[in-house]
């Protein structure tokens, strides 16, 4: 168990820019009470094959 104790002040976000994410990911701007992650993988990892990553449309 992480205690992790975060004192928010105020947050100005001008400009974000993404350039790829992940197949888990987490991107959050603000406030949040609780973040629970959990991650499942029934493949066996001799059969999986991770190519490279795909970026964003900037449209």
């Amino acid at each position: 168990m992480i205690n992790f104790h975060v004192t928010n002040r105020e947050l100005c976000v001008c400009n974000i820019k993404v350039g790829g994410v992940t197949s888990s990911s987490l991107f959050l701007i603000g406030d949040a009470e609780t973040l629970t992650m959990a991650s499942l993988f029934d493949t066996p990892p001799e059969s999986v094959i991770i190519g490279p990553f795909v970026p964003l449309s900037l449209s």
